[in-house]
């Protein structure tokens, strides 16, 4: 299946670098500027200058040209921009399926972005979710990655999956978009949060800890939205919180670093230079735990650090201080 990734920032990259690997594949930026220089250098010089593009990679500026010599689309932008992307290619689409790899919620409403899709696509286009811990530094270099494609679509779902399928990128498929879609949205709250005990250099023991009791928040809401424990705790839930909480070369982690060791959120933007989903997200689970009477004190505590209530010590006192209770 021929796809035209749309985004081309680090994740669009590698996404389209692995898919050229069985297929013809197109890739579509919004910045013409960036595009020519890619074109040019044969990589994307500005996040993955060390993975040259392959011959099957065509690099396309007209949108309308992109998605019109593809057999699907598969978007691959920020979460607050997912629906504004969705309602510009729907008069392109025709009767092609369209997969996402973006993660988080919906802006001001808490919504998932397969509820979001559903809405301005409609039940009848099919749809799946590309989600796992994978970051695309190493995706690109062809390092060993597990993801899974979560779809209520099973044909389309193996189509995805398919066109992935390589012997460095192997790929899982599960029918619960729910809790892979809330796996990959609630872990970068998390991540912000052993971010900011690493950079107040608390121990390995703090870390060991939030990790733990940030699933049992994932699962809780998990629990409360109707998602499969089993899917938070394989790769969509457990293995992409591990990676993020852990892994240096993800920018919810390292804006967390920024924040315990006293930088502001905007010296931290600077220093990533890209999107921080954690940001944004930390607002929308604590919308939904609300919502739904979940309690989250950890994703609690961080939206404070970020929206400027407490400092990270303050935090830290709060939850270490609360009441003794079971753990399950």
């Amino acid at each position: 299946m021929r796809f035209a990734v749309l985004g081309a920032g680090s994740w669009g990259t590698a996404l389209a670098i692995q898919l050229a690997q069985n297929n013809p594949t197109i890739l579509w930026g919004r910045d013409d500027d960036k595009l020519n220089a890619m074109q040019q250098a044969h990589c994307n010089k500005y996040y993955l200058p060390d993975a040259p593009f392959p011959e099957s990679l065509t690099l396309e500026a007209d949108l309308e040209q992109a998605i019109n010599d593809a057999q699907a689309v598969l978007v691959v932008c920020p979460s607050h921009a997912f629906g504004e992307i969705l309602r510009r290619i729907k008069p392109l689409l025709k009767d092609r399926p369209v997969a996402w790899a973006s993660k988080g919620f919906e802006p001001g409403t808490g919504r998932l972005l397969h509820e979001v899709a559903a809405d301005i696509l409609g039940d009848d286009v099919p749809t799946a979710l590309i989600t796992g811990p994978s970051f695309a530094k190493d995706v690109a270099a062809g390092k060993p990655t597990l993801v899974a494609v979560a779809s209520e679509h099973p044909e389309f779902a193996q189509k995805v999956a398919t066109a992935l399928h390589t012997e460095t990128f192997r790929v899982y498929l599960s029918d619960d978009i729910i809790g892979a879609e809330l796996g990959g949205a609630v872990k970068n709250v998390l991540a912000l949060a052993t971010g900011i005990a690493d950079g107040m250099q608390l121990g390995d023991n703090t870390r060991a800890a939030l990790i733990t009791r940030g699933m049992a928040e994932m699962m809780r809401l998990g629990q409360a939205l109707g998602s499969r424990p089993e899917t938070l705790m394989g790769l969509s839930g457990l293995g992409d919180l591990v990676l993020t909480s852990t892994g240096d070369l993800s920018r919810n982690r390292r804006m967390g670093l920024a924040l315990g060791q006293g930088k502001s959120i905007e010296q931290a933007k600077q220093e990533i230079g890209q999107v921080v989903e954690g940001l944004g997200t930390t607002d929308e689970v604590l919308r939904l735990a609300r919502r739904h009477d979940v309690d989250m004190p950890i994703t609690e505590h961080v939206w404070k650090v970020v929206h400027g209530e407490m400092t990270t010590r303050e935090a830290l006192s709060a939850l270490m201080g609360r009441d003794i209770r079971p753990e399950f």
